[in-house]
């Protein structure tokens, strides 16, 4: 009799699962406590695969000989726990999809940076004309790409959620850009949880592999002490140091090691110091993987950029606007304020997952000549901020939030949505903030 396989989340990752469960001759059933998007359920009815939505029904969940939960759904959700107590494995899209698969998995983490840099791997590997897809959080579902869309590469972003539920899994390059404060609210304000869920990153790994990092994050430093990494180590930072696999030096990137090579930065197609981190790390991973020195260098020197990261607008009489909507957490915003070459009106807020503001108090004093709280509950903001001497606005809408920034930025200045939080209370996702934001740009 077939194993049977309960999906729960009927989203890109569980539709995904699903089908790869099919394939491989599992009895499937997906569960959604929301509605499922057409898009998804018409996929689900195309292949025939057994689905439910907007309810849970235990009998059936609990039959399951293994669920695959959606990165959304938090280990500590009602259905998770009944699950558990019954001793029925729980584990992510990604860790079934990697059972399937002996192709190369590269796999990119960090609080910030990491759908930048994996966008870049993408960027390079394919124009090293490879067969390589884009999953995790951005691109289509691992598990779909396995069963309907094979490739020799995978070039994959991970997130807390997706690490939380992975155990046999392997990256043959794993890359963790930083470890900031992010998503306590999932880990029981708790940042030794998050910390030790992003260096799940590693795990699995023998001496054939390779983990690139920024060498100068002191949270990264002090976990690796605490682990037997046998793979091989490709550190990166700024100032040139011993061992590094890639640094800076008079105003060139220096990539090391075998058939190294050096690029100027001011070629690079990213700008700002994050992007540098960003660029390193994505050349270190191409270099790993064999792809010649001139490809990384023309992919480095060519790449557009991610939507909602610091993305220029338009020019509104004089003022330029930049949506960072993607810029969910405190360092996130750290790193943008910090590339800004003027003053600027930074529209922040949204639903808070724990926030310290104390990581950009300083550059709020040093680059903003405005505020603009955006968010049903924006007590802390003004509670933290307030006392700096800066205007600030209130406002529930974006259009509200662009109208109130247009009115306090001067011509010459920025105006730059980098919001901190969340997008929940006020859009659907930080893609829908974003594209709002851009639309009401150019209405001005």
């Amino acid at each position: 009799m077939a194993k049977k396989i309960v999906v729960l989340g009927a989203g890109e990752s569980g539709v995904g699962a699903a089908v790869l469960a099919l394939k491989e001759g599992y009895e499937v059933f997906v569960s959604d406590m929301s509605a499922i998007k057409p898009e998804y359920r018409e996929e689900l009815d195309c292949r025939k695969i057994d689905y439910e939505e907007g309810q849970h029904t235990e009998s059936r969940i609990l039959a399951a000989d293994e669920v695959i939960k959606s990165p959304g759904i938090p280990n500590d959700a009602p259905i998770i726990l009944k699950v558990r107590d019954r001793n029925i494995p729980v584990i992510s899209e990604i860790e079934f999809a990697g059972r399937y698969s002996s192709s190369k998995m590269i796999c990119i983490t960090g609080s910030n940076g990491k759908t930048t840099t994996t966008s870049l791997i993408y960027h390079i590997f394919k124009m090293a004309g490879l067969d390589v897809g884009l999953a995790g959080n951005i691109g289509n579902s691992l598990a779909l790409q396995v069963a309907e869309e094979p490739h020799d590469y995978y070039v994959i972003e991970l997130s807390s959620f997706q690490l939380d539920n992975m155990y046999d899994f392997k990256a043959d390059i794993a890359v963790l850009m930083n470890i900031t404060p992010d998503h306590l609210d999932r880990y029981g304000y708790d940042m030794q949880n998050y910390v030790d869920a992003k260096m799940r990153v590693i795990r699995n790994q023998t001496q054939d592999d390779a983990f690139v990092f920024w060498n100068d994050d002191p949270i990264i430093q002090r976990e690796l002490k605490k682990y037997g990494i046998t793979a091989r180590l490709y550190p990166f930072a700024e100032a040139k140091a011993a061992g590094l696999a890639a640094y800076v030096e008079d105003g060139e990137v220096c990539f090391t090691g075998k058939d190294s090579f050096n690029m100027e930065q001011e070629s690079l197609a990213l700008n700002g110091r994050h992007n540098l981190y960003n660029s390193m790390a994505a050349g270190i991973s191409a270099k790993i993987a064999g792809i010649h020195n001139d490809t990384i260098r023309k992919a480095l020197q060519t790449f557009k950029g991610v939507e909602h990261r610091l993305e220029r607008v338009a020019r509104v009489r004089g003022v330029d606007y930049i949506n960072d909507s993607k810029a969910t957490n405190v360092n996130s915003c750290w790193y943008a304020l910090q590339s800004m070459p003027v003053k600027c009106v930074l529209i922040l807020g949204g639903k808070d997952k724990g926030n310290d503001y104390s990581e950009i108090a300083e550059l709020v004093r040093e680059k903003c000549c405005g505020l603009v709280y955006m968010g049903l509950h924006n007590e802390k903001l003004h509670s933290f901020f307030d006392g700096f001497g800066l205007p600030v606005a209130d406002v529930q809408s974006m259009k509200d939030a662009v109208d109130a920034a247009s009115a306090m930025a001067e011509n010459g200045q920025i105006v730059l949505l980098s919001p901190c939080c969340a997008s929940f209370d006020l859009f659907k996702s930080y893609e829908d903030r974003g594209d709002q934001f851009k639309v009401c740009v150019r209405a001005l």
